[in-house]
């Protein structure tokens, strides 16, 4: 992007510059020019920031949307894009946006997390950490689910780093989000189709079709919510183990229920029994991420998928899950911790005959977790 367009944008937006270059704020809502909310730990919080009046905000989406090659105007009243440091950007004008142009920009962290910022966070035990690094060693195929601004992204990107450095990882993305810090990784990003400018668009399908010519060992699609969710299966079954994406959905079995649903939005021919039997087999682990009423973005599930039972239902196993035992009564914090389930995953011949240092009794869960589920179950 040209330092002109930058310099454009930042004098635009300069009513809320003093967000945007605050690392603790997430997230920025703007409801019409005179309202604007902000994200910090995950709650929500009113400003006291506003623009000039419509007109300047206008101007400031113009600016940005000209920046990345779209348009937004009222032929185009919609627009999904990002910022020069990489923040997402999505708009609404009116008359669908009532209040007035309606923005969420989501911000990024500019530090690259790990497995051990996860855990400091509370998100992850250490248990739970060492598998999963296990199981991007073993290849596995992993779903990140999750709903909006619980984590997904980071979660793929703490994943996405940990995979070997002699692999070639190929990234699709509607928009440049992933930042993965691996030795050999290739980003791809979709095309919007602008007649105008007699510019096709270019989808996920296709680029997944061109990544799969170009040797990758793994590939990584950000965000999975069209017809190339069969892609990405095909690409799970088809000898590229260790692939990954994610997927809006509240549990890993409506993540499984939700891929499949996408499989079949697209004109494909494939019968809705195969294409649950093809989900069920691509899918080895979800991991489910969660963003909690008290702000906290914790990885609630670890979970395995066992294939289809005899009446077409998913079967999934709980490994890990996070516990909620308590409140915090001056913070407002939920006071928990991920334990494991008393299951043994069915690769875990996998985990011996590499030699992975990663007992069995890992899997055990503690007694308090025993009893808790003991009186449920009376």
């Amino acid at each position: 992007m040209s330092s002109v367009f930058k310099d454009a944008i930042d004098q635009f937006l300069y009513p809320i510059k003093e967000h945007l270059d605050d690392p603790g704020v997430s997230e920025i809502m703007i409801n019409g020019p005179k309202e604007i909310f902000v994200e910090k730990k995950g709650l929500v919080y009113k400003t006291d920031s506003q623009f000039h009046n419509e007109e300047a905000l206008l101007a400031a989406m113009r600016a940005i949307a000209q920046s990345i090659g779209r348009r937004i105007d009222k032929d185009n009243p919609r627009l999904d894009g990002f910022l020069p440091d990489g923040s997402r950007i999505a708009v609404v004008l009116p008359p669908m946006a009532r209040n007035g142009t309606t923005v969420a920009i989501r911000k990024f962290s500019k530090e690259k997390l790990t497995l051990n910022d996860l855990i400091s966070f509370g998100s992850l035990s250490k248990e739970a950490a060492r598998f999963l690094d296990i199981c991007i060693y073993l290849s596995k195929n992993i779903i990140v689910s999750g709903g909006t601004g619980s984590g997904k992204t980071t979660m793929l990107n703490v994943l996405g780093s940990r995979i070997p450095k002699t692999q070639r990882l190929l990234i699709i993305e509607d928009s440049a989000e992933l930042q993965v810090k691996a030795e050999h990784v290739v980003n791809f990003v979709t095309r919007k189709a602008d007649a105008e400018r007699g510019i096709s668009e270019v989808s996920i399908r296709e680029l997944v079709l061109s990544a799969m010519r170009l040797r990758p060992d793994r590939i990584i699609v950000g965000e999975v919510r069209g017809e190339e969710a069969l892609d990405l299966i095909q690409v799970m079954n088809t000898g590229h183990d260790g692939s990954m994406g994610t997927v809006h959905a509240n549990n890993p079995v409506d993540a499984c229920t939700r891929l499949e649903t996408l499989c079949l939005m697209g004109d494909t021919k494939i019968p809705p029994d195969a294409v649950r039997k093809m989900v069920a087999s691509a899918m080895q682990l979800v991991v489910q991420c969660t963003r909690m009423h008290d702000g906290g973005r914790r990885t609630s599930h670890i979970s395995e998928i066992l294939g289809i039972d005899k009446n077409g239902n998913y079967i999934c196993r709980d490994i890990f899950r996070w516990v909620q035992t308590g409140k915090d009564p001056e913070t407002g914090k939920y006071i928990g911790e991920m334990v494991p389930c008393n299951y043994i995953p069915t690769f875990f011949d996998d985990i011996i005959v590499n030699k992975l240092p990663f007992p069995k009794s890992n899997f055990l869960a503690p007694d308090w977790y025993n009893q808790k589920i003991k009186g449920e179950a009376a």
